[in-house]
């Protein structure tokens, strides 16, 4: 299977490939015209593609979360099409060896094991629930207060306060997905004030580097984004960061705008290590 270039349009046909470019990006995986990041929610009540589509996303996906959702259908569709029951034994073998999350490859295990038994399957689902339910009350809590920002009911410090107390409540409980799509819109919203973005970004700043180079890119590639708060943006990251990292941003930024295949990209990253 070998990744296609992404300077053009993908396909829904083309979800394992282009899950696999994803990975070898060292990105968190996003739908197949990538408009947004994959969240549970697209394997747990949405057909994502294919087996090898799940397969490849199980294995590889940067969200715990997301890897453990898009483990329920295979495991599913295992238990159902007994005519290949060998081939899910063997992807399920395979997930066992090579996923990423402890948690993902326990499930996996206990999958297997069980023989594909639907009440296996719904136990897992059960505990991915119970991680989820939490921290997705806390987001739309936190919702409330931004709406109350607007409605200028909560001072730009509260607001600031609430943001760092979400985060950390919300931190490998929430599909990075969800927790993505908040701050684009936070960032993107004219209604907010700028001084706030900036105090934003500033927290985003000091975020793990693959979420901040995901989410620093997001923000200045949201379409009618506010030239100041990009030029603001971009000085902090001159300042802040290692000159190699600054690179990092710039590639995956101009790749997200369709101006660079995955090779360009690889190319890039390449000579800033030399």
């Amino acid at each position: 299977m070998q990744p296609q270039d992404l300077s053009g349009q993908i396909t829904p046909t083309d979800l394992a490939d282009h899950f696999l470019v994803c990975a070898q990006l060292g990105r968190y995986l996003t739908v197949h015209d990538g408009s947004r990041f994959v969240i549970t929610d697209d394997f747990r009540e949405h057909d994502m593609g294919n087996a090898a589509a799940a397969t490849i996303a199980t294995i590889y996906s940067k969200d715990p979360l997301v890897a453990q959702a898009a483990l329920l259908p295979l495991g599913r569709t295992g238990g159902i099409d007994t005519k290949r029951r060998h081939m899910y034994e063997r992807l399920f073998a395979l997930i066992e060896q090579q996923a990423l999350d402890p948690d993902v490859t326990k499930a996996a295990t206990h999958i297997l094991g069980s023989d594909f038994r639907e009440s296996e399957i719904m136990a897992i689902e059960a505990e991915l629930g119970d991680k989820l339910s939490p921290a997705r009350l806390r987001y739309r809590a936190f919702l409330g207060v931004v709406r109350q920002l607007l409605e200028n009911k909560v001072s730009a410090t509260l607001f600031l306060d609430e943001f760092q107390e979400f985060t950390r409540a919300v931190a490998g409980k929430l599909d990075f997905g969800i927790y993505s799509f908040c701050l684009d819109r936070i960032f993107g919203n004219p209604r907010i004030p700028m001084k706030l973005k900036k105090l934003l970004a500033v927290e985003v700043i000091k975020f793990p580097p693959l979420i901040r180079r995901e989410l620093l890119t997001n923000l200045f590639v949201y379409p009618g984004q506010s030239p100041e708060l990009i030029s603001f943006v971009r000085g902090l990251i001159m300042a802040e960061l290692e000159p190699s990292v600054v690179v990092e941003i710039e590639l995956l930024e101009t790749f997200k705008q369709n101006r660079l295949s995955m090779n360009d990209i690889v190319e890039g990253l390449r000579k800033t290590v030399m």
